[in-house]
């Protein structure tokens, strides 16, 4: 029998999925891996995972502790999803462009939900980075994933993302492109890639204009869960081939 144990041993393994609607006739074929079938709807559920694992391995979350993060929404998500099942509670600090829907399934997972404003610079005492900072050092037993620097976020990708997509394609795989966040999906998933294809694989990011990665100055935009207005630890800039700075209109318009 196939019955799993807990709704996060179904994390990872997604399915690939022809693009066949977007994609010109006679160009080359392009697929999409759908993450938004893990548990918690994102690939952020592979890291989830690793970090709390390595941070129970280390003695760094202890049983009982608070889980504080920084997030967009989707870790978060993530990180509440393996969080119930351990027993740990979880306060996270989101940006006021995050979309209320994500706010309130971080809530119905039972997390605190903090909300700071968008339009600051990383260091300012209100941003959700320095909030999230704040709050480790006020409550008892807080531990901070930090998917930022932390490199389990890297390491998950280039353990099960890459080789599935690897697997999946029978190594055909050519490009592979990937939004940049912490840089954690394209830092392990394209070291991955170049290392089996023995550098034949190219790794392009697409990212919002005005983030950093594309030459912005951090500046806001409307997508979320995408771009940064710092360069996390996490990101490995040696990876990517190229980097392709989408707009908001054409990212909204992709979607419908």
């Amino acid at each position: 029998m196939r019955i799993a144990r807990h709704i996060s041993d179904l994390i990872g393994n997604t399915p690939l999925v022809e693009l066949t609607s977007i994609v010109p006739a006679g160009a080359g074929r392009v697929v999409a891996k759908v993450e938004y079938l893990n548990p918690g709807a994102s690939s952020k559920d592979r890291i989830a995972v690793k970090m709390i694992d390595a941070a129970e391995a280390s003695g760094a979350l202890k049983p009982g502790g608070t889980i504080v993060e920084p997030t967009s929404g989707n870790t978060g998500v993530g990180l509440a999803l393996v969080a119930q099942r351990r027993g740990y509670k979880c306060v996270f600090v989101c940006p006021d462009k995050v979309s209320e829907d994500k706010q309130n399934v971080l809530r119905a997972y039972g997390a605190e939900v903090v909300v700071c404003p968008t339009a600051v610079p990383p260091d300012d005492p209100a941003s959700y980075y320095s909030v999230s900072n704040r709050l480790v050092q006020e409550i008892e037993g807080a531990w901070k994933p930090d998917q930022y620097s932390n490199p389990a976020g890297p390491e998950s990708h280039y353990e099960t993302t890459g080789p599935e997509i690897w697997a999946d394609t029978d190594g055909q795989v050519t490009h592979f492109v990937a939004g940049i966040g912490t840089g954690g999906t394209i830092t392990g998933t394209g070291r991955y890639l170049k290392e089996v294809s023995e550098g034949r694989v190219q790794i392009i990011g697409a990212d919002p204009e005005g983030s950093v990665y594309s030459g912005g100055t951090g500046r806001p935009y409307l997508v979320e869960g995408v771009g940064e207005d710092f360069w996390p630890d996490a990101y490995d800039p040696s990876i990517p081939d190229g980097i392709i700075a989408v707009s908001d209109a054409d990212s909204f318009d992709m979607t419908r």
